[in-house]
């Protein structure tokens, strides 16, 4: 523990030295800090897609300095400091484990997944969905509110249930495309569609962002098999059919790509 309180401390005071004495990090604000922010959190996943120890290592260590540097910012406007920060998450964590720090029992994971939604609401919250960022990313919006739903109960019982709401949801899309629906309307059924999916994915433990994002990089492989390869050959891309194209990414498919 003395250790990691050395580690740290060093981290705070390196951040003191950087506020005080360096010109881009002097004039670094909340709001300009943001952006950068959300591209380290992409970089941290792209780590843990690959499974990449050594890179997770480096991507925690660069949102550790975010937070730090976010409650630098914030003890110099007499908001907060990273006191502040740690003992509000260590309060909070404290009060959603009743069944670490209390006498309430639960049978497993989602037992304490539904308490802690209830305990939110006790807190004063008054909608379940109040924690869901306005900024987060569609699809794993979708994930968040409907795990969320479904610790206060509002949830299918079956896999089966969920199966035939895509099934329904797919057929209204296609009905909505079939007797030219305007964009509107198409808009409007694709949206129920992918959420339909999203919930699915929830209920067989995928987690669609996860399996979306796996089949973005099993793309560019492929498809950059077919530009690397086809040039071998002496081929360009815009004098192939897409026929020839398919050979190649069929290619890659057999070679695991």
């Amino acid at each position: 523990m003395e250790e990691k309180l050395k580690s740290f401390k060093r981290l705070l005071q390196i951040m003191d030295d950087l506020r005080s004495g360096c010109p881009w990090d002097k004039e670094q604000t909340l709001d300009s800090l943001r952006h950068l922010t959300i591209e380290e959190v992409y970089e941290l996943s792209d780590a843990i897609l690959e499974k990449d120890l050594d890179e997770i290592k480096k991507e925690l260590g660069d949102l550790m300095l975010h937070i730090v540097f976010y409650a630098k910012i914030g003890s110099e406007k007499g908001a907060f400091n990273i006191t502040d920060v740690l003992d509000h998450i260590s309060d909070k964590l404290v009060h959603r484990h009743p069944h670490i720090y209390g006498d309430v029992e639960v049978s497993g994971p989602e037992d304490v997944k539904n308490n802690w939604e209830k305990l939110k609401l006790e807190e004063g919250k008054t909608s379940v969905l109040e924690g869901v960022p306005k900024s987060m990313p569609p699809l794993v919006k979708a994930y968040r509110m409907q795990e969320k739903v479904a610790g206060v109960g509002f949830e299918w019982e079956h896999t089966r249930q969920v199966w035939d709401k895509v099934i329904e949801e797919m057929n209204e899309l296609q009905r909505e495309v079939e007797t030219g629906g305007d964009k509107e309307r198409m808009e409007d059924e694709l949206g129920d569609l992918l959420f339909a999916l999203v919930n699915y994915a929830r209920f067989i433990k995928v987690n669609p962002e996860d399996a979306l994002e796996r089949t973005n990089k099993k793309f560019i492989r492929r498809f950059q098999y077919i530009e690397t390869e086809s040039v071998k050959e002496g081929k360009t891309l815009d004098d192939m059919t897409l026929q020839e194209m398919d050979a190649y990414w069929n290619k890659a498919k057999e070679l695991g790509l």
